[in-house]
């Protein structure tokens, strides 16, 4: 007889499989498989087949890191290629107090703040109080009866210490943190020859490189449960311990992103000075907690499906910022977590091209601008993964902003109101815009799939005709003359050679009196032109009279508007507090894509959806005769209202 292939995981297959193959055994032919006892023996073995098959099949699966789904084996895949997975990080706050030390007896020449919590949440933030440590004591002078803690960076979460006694009489010892939500990156590491010696502090290292037998470092690798082992050098790569030698490691426990936001602290921590070899705690002079920078930058422990996504790519790169994808995956992985998109692209491909350079544009998950101090300290982390000779550059974001007129035509007969219609419709347009199609580097507004949603989202629904237009909003240096260059990424659709093809906002500049606009007029080649500003009686008027011609030339191919030197002393507009001028202009295409450092995004906010009935679909004009139709152009007006 031949064997038995067991080609898939059903039940009934199993079972069916199991009745032909005993059907072609001479010794069951003319038997009632279904109506006798051996159909209950048949299920059972089936059952075990399925069951023994699915369990197989779990095994193999967890053997791979693409297909794993445990948690404790994606690691340990992940930790064969060197890869080990973000932690959870602590929230970070700066603060800012002073202790006033006229009252203090004996008076003090300097201070400690002591680690451990320094400042806790006022009453509840969300549903949970915080806490907020450093990890080590901070000693600041005093001066003119005054200390001054500035600028202290305090992390949310509570230090804990534990301490270990190493042994070579049990080679299985294994220094393992006993708490899940630890901060790697806050991990403090001493080793002593006793417990009554000195301690000497070990760094973290995350390779091999530059040490050798003597290096006090330690390594660091998640194991099971989401807990860390602490690992120590074997002599050859890192110093070795002896026997007796005592460890204390101090970390700090953090809830992760739910800190997030606390900006009201209240000090909870304990102040000290000595005078002649004695200690006295200072409990009095302290000043109310000033917050600098509301607490940001928490976050959870890597997931399961980031560890498959950026292991490989970590691997792939070596450790080592060469290619642009190299920067693409080292920096959200290794160095900034909270990266929610990157674009990353050489100084070659920037006309006039810039050599040597690289060239890098962050959105944050957080907010929508890098602050300097994050942008200097990327580049600082960069340099032990860049190759020589390259400069990284850390740019600005860009927002590539779309906007759309969109009349929706639709059969009353099939809806309720217009008002319920449009509703439904800009639903599914808002989750469209929070898509992971748009909202990044490198994306492309597909025009027909947004046509298909609007269409989709009814059934009254018989057409629409929308049209798309491109913008950026621009931040100018007030009373300073600068330059301005304007980039869209896309090819600008040239509706009349005789100009306003571009339009913007009122801005006001040197001396000219009152609003002025600008717009363009290509040349006869139609690949670019010149930027002239003119003035308007009002925003609806057609009547526009030119106050300055070529201000600045436009690339239609390239989509890029440049303006020369002009001092732009106002503007019409404002944005977070900041002037800005919005520039739009109708895309050749109406597929849109994200090019370089533009981050693109559907602003809703700023488009309009007009319900339009149908006449012809309801009812009310089968002959069309009087058939409304809309324009698949934008409007006439000359500036943007």
């Amino acid at each position: 007889m031949a064997l038995v292939n067991f080609a898939n995981l059903d039940f009934d297959q199993i079972k069916l499989t199991l009745q032909n193959y005993l059907k072609d055994n001479s010794n069951f032919t003319d038997y009632d498989f279904e109506g006798s006892n051996l159909s209950t023996i048949l299920d059972v073995l089936a059952y075990n087949t399925y069951i023994t098959s699915y369990n197989a099949n779990m095994v193999t699966n967890e053997v791979f890191i693409d297909s794993a789904t445990l948690r404790e084996n994606v690691v340990a895949l992940a930790r064969n290629i060197g890869y080990m997975p973000r932690s959870r990080k602590s929230s970070q706050a700066t603060i800012s107090f002073f202790v006033n030390t006229t009252g203090i007896t004996p008076s003090p020449s300097t201070i400690t703040l002591k680690a451990g919590p320094v400042v806790t949440s006022t009453g509840t933030f969300g549903t949970s109080s915080y806490v907020f440590s450093i990890k080590d004591d901070i000693t600041v002078p005093v001066v003119n009866n005054e200390a001054d803690f500035d600028l202290l960076p305090v992390y949310e979460g509570s230090v804990i210490e534990e301490t270990y006694v190493y042994t070579s009489r049990n080679p299985n010892q294994r220094f393992l943190i006993n708490n899940i939500g630890v901060d790697s990156a806050l991990i403090n590491v001493t080793v002593g020859t006793n417990a009554s010696t000195e301690q000497q502090k070990y760094s973290f290292q995350d390779s091999l490189f530059d040490i050798d037998g003597n290096s006090r470092v330690f390594f660091l690798q998640e194991v099971e449960d989401e807990r860390y082992e602490v690992i120590f050098g074997d002599g050859v790569f890192g110093k070795k311990l002896s026997e007796g030698n005592v460890i204390t490691i101090t970390y700090i426990k953090s809830k992760g992103e739910g800190g997030n936001g606390v900006s009201k602290l209240t000090f909870n921590g304990r102040m000290v000075y000595t005078r002649s070899s004695v200690e006295y705690t200072v409990t009095s002079g302290i000043s109310m907690i000033t917050t600098d920078i509301a607490s940001t930058g928490g976050e959870s422990i890597e997931g399961v499906d980031s560890i498959k996504k950026y292991a490989p790519r970590i691997y792939a790169s070596q450790n080592r910022a060469l290619t642009a994808n190299d920067y693409e995956t080292l920096i959200p992985s290794r160095i900034y977590p909270e990266t929610e998109s990157i674009s990353v692209f050489g100084g070659e491909e920037l006309i006039p091209a810039q050599y040597g350079k690289v060239f890098i544009s962050i959105k944050p998950r957080t907010g929508e601008f890098l602050p300097n101090l994050i942008k200097e300290n990327i580049k600082r982390d960069l340099k032990k993964y860049a190759v020589a000779g390259i400069v990284p550059e850390i740019l600005d974001l860009k927002y590539l902003y779309l906007e759309v007129d969109s009349h929706i035509y639709y059969n009353s007969n099939f809806a309720t109101s217009a008002a319920d219609v449009s509703t439904i419709v800009q639903n599914n347009v808002n989750t469209y815009a929070d898509s992971s199609e748009l909202n990044k580097y490198g994306a492309r507004f597909k025009y027909s799939k947004f046509l298909k949603v609007i269409d989709d989202s009814h059934s009254s629904i018989t057409s629409n005709i929308t049209t798309v237009l491109m913008r950026r909003d621009i931040r100018p240096a007030i009373n300073a003359i600068s330059e301005y260059q304007i980039g869209f990424g896309n090819e600008f659709h040239i509706g009349s050679l005789d100009g306003y093809n571009i339009k913007s906002s009122a801005f006001q500049i040197e001396g000219v009196s009152g609003d002025v606009y600008l717009s363009d007029v290509p040349n006869t080649n139609r690949e670019d032109g010149s930027i002239f500003l003119f003035s308007v009686s009002n925003p609806q008027s057609t009547d526009a009279k030119i106050v300055r011609r070529n201000v600045g030339n436009v690339d239609y191919i390239k989509g890029i508007i440049t303006l020369n030197p002009i001092n732009i002393q106002a503007a019409s507009k404002t944005k977070d507090g900041q002037a800005i001028i919005e520039v739009c202009i109708a895309p050749k295409s109406n597929d849109v894509i994200g090019l370089q450092d533009l981050y693109l995004q559907l602003d809703i906010n700023n488009s309009t959806f007009d319900m339009v009935i149908d006449q012809i679909a309801s009812g009310l004009d089968p002959s069309a005769s009087n058939y409304i139709v809309s324009s698949s152009y934008s409007n006439g007006y000359l500036v943007r209202p």
